[in-house]
């Protein structure tokens, strides 16, 4: 059985000590941020182009499991920024380009070092729409990354992507930033005997031949690194609780499917449960995929998430990531990030999900959780800035554990009524938008009593550990 090596800590790498200062008063928040220098994107500069932006994907792909061979034909409908483009530059990895069109003209292109580089036979005007259209086939493989690959991996007996966080390049071309959010339909064919699940909602399944083609649709803004697809010998079952609001999916191996019913058999609970604290899922349909491989950690996608063998025992002993990866459906895909330096607002938030979780359903309170994580934490480097962290430590544990801590200590100065009503509030109103951790803190300040400055600064911009949140 296949091991898919996925990312879960990085290497620490020592940060300066930061010199930061807050003042704060009733109804204002202010805090000096610490250093910069590693902020926005400076974290994957290679990535991503901010002269325009795509509004749709249309991706139509057939895959062959066997030989790991993908032909694919993506059409991007995009609008350009205030300035005229003469190129327009789009992420792809190790692929034969066929053809490259530009509002259906043939043009010209290079592509090289993960970069193609569409030149268009005229200027493009500066807010003006237009469609690329590129052809292409190959083998996909992992994008490297200072965590290893990522992207489009094989498995024993089928396919998945792990996208996060630049891995779309590796099966699309796309403008591969976590701000530039649009809408998707894919369709792809691949032999009948195997399963198809693609974030997004199934419109139609036809069967020619010996193939079939899946297509999917999702509406909501997306980031491409939360685009996924996976391929394999599953069977499909669901909805998991026929009358529930949100319809929920699975797509399980024969073998494993006894195991799964034990659990993910809360997991409608804890849809109810989020629905309640963070107010109502933010799309049409949740899926969960149960790989026959081992998996690191689970792999989120908009509206997706796929788990491997390993995290199905029939003991509920991987409930909390069941939590976890249903939480970043609010925290992570529908409010999404400006860049990769906020990484903590997905992972500090899904991680508290876990403890709201088992608060309410019988375990640990998170009051408790959260002096179990203090104690742990105080034993680890104190050389992270949460707020602004070194990009070699925007996956470290300690963003998650330190990121869970800081939504606990603003829940414990707000309480309870007004902390869950601030939840609320952030997710509708930054629903399918992206946010800063400056955002964060102004919103949360309007729901404060007292000036939050002090909290934050302690919380996020140094690094020694504040006092226990109480």
């Amino acid at each position: 059985m296949a091991t898919v090596m996925r990312f879960e800590a990085a290497s620490r790498d020592t940060a300066r000590p930061a010199t930061v200062g807050a003042t704060g008063t009733e109804h204002e928040t202010v805090i000096d941020q610490g250093p910069r220098s590693v902020a926005g994107e400076a974290y994957f500069a290679t990535h991503g182009d901010p002269r325009y932006r795509v509004h749709r994907y249309e991706l139509a792909l057939d895959y062959r499991p066997g030989p790991n061979r993908l032909a694919g034909t993506a059409r991007i409908g995009a609008v350009a920024g205030d300035r005229p483009l003469q190129e327009v530059v789009l992420d792809l990895g190790e692929f034969r380009i066929g053809r490259v069109l530009v509002d259906g003209r043939q043009v010209r292109y290079a592509h090289r070092a993960g970069k193609l580089r569409v030149r268009p036979g005229a200027t493009i005007r500066a807010r003006a729409a237009f469609t690329v259209e590129v052809h292409y086939v190959g083998n996909p493989k992992p994008v490297r990354s200072p965590w290893g690959g990522v992207g489009w991996e094989e498995l024993t007996d089928g396919s998945l992507v792990a996208g996060q966080p630049i891995g779309a390049p590796s099966w699309y071309p796309c403008n591969d930033r976590p701000d530039d959010k649009a809408a998707y339909q894919i369709s792809v064919t691949a032999p009948s005997a195997y399963t198809v699940a693609v974030s997004g909602g199934l419109l139609t399944r036809s069967t020619r031949g010996s193939t079939s083609t899946w297509v999917y649709e999702q509406p909501a803004p997306t980031a491409s690194y939360l685009v996924s697809v996976s391929i394999g010998r599953y069977d499909t079952i669901g909805p998991l609780e026929p009358h529930a609001r949100v319809p929920q999916f699975a797509h399980v191996p024969a073998r494993l499917l006894p195991r799964f019913l034990v659990d993910f058999a809360r997991q409608p609970e804890m849809m109810a449960l989020f629905e309640e604290l963070f107010g109502p899922y933010p799309f049409g349909e949740y899926t969960v995929v149960v790989t026959d491989d081992d998996l690191d950690i689970p792999i989120e996608a908009q509206g997706l998430a796929t788990f491997g063998a390993n995290h199905v025992d029939g003991e509920r002993g991987s409930e909390r990531l069941v939590a976890h990866e249903l939480a970043h459906q609010w925290f992570g895909n529908s409010v999404g990030l400006a860049d990769w330096r906020h990484i903590w607002l997905n992972e500090g938030f899904a991680r508290y999900a876990e403890w709201l979780w088992a608060e309410r359903s019988g375990g640990r309170t998170a009051a408790a959780q959260a002096a179990v994580e203090y104690s742990r934490l105080g034993g680890l480097p104190q050389d992270l800035l949460l707020g602004s962290p070194r990009p070699k430590l925007i996956f470290d544990d300690r963003i998650y554990a330190r990121g869970a801590l800081t939504v606990h200590a603003v829940r414990c100065a707000l309480g309870d009524s007004a902390f869950f009503a601030m939840l609320r509030e952030w997710t509708t109103s930054h629903r399918h938008g992206v946010v800063t951790t400056e955002d964060f803190i102004a919103h949360a300040q309007r729901h404060a009593p007292m000036p939050l400055g002090p909290l934050f600064d302690g919380w996020l911009y140094r690094e020694a550990l504040p006092p226990v949140p109480v």
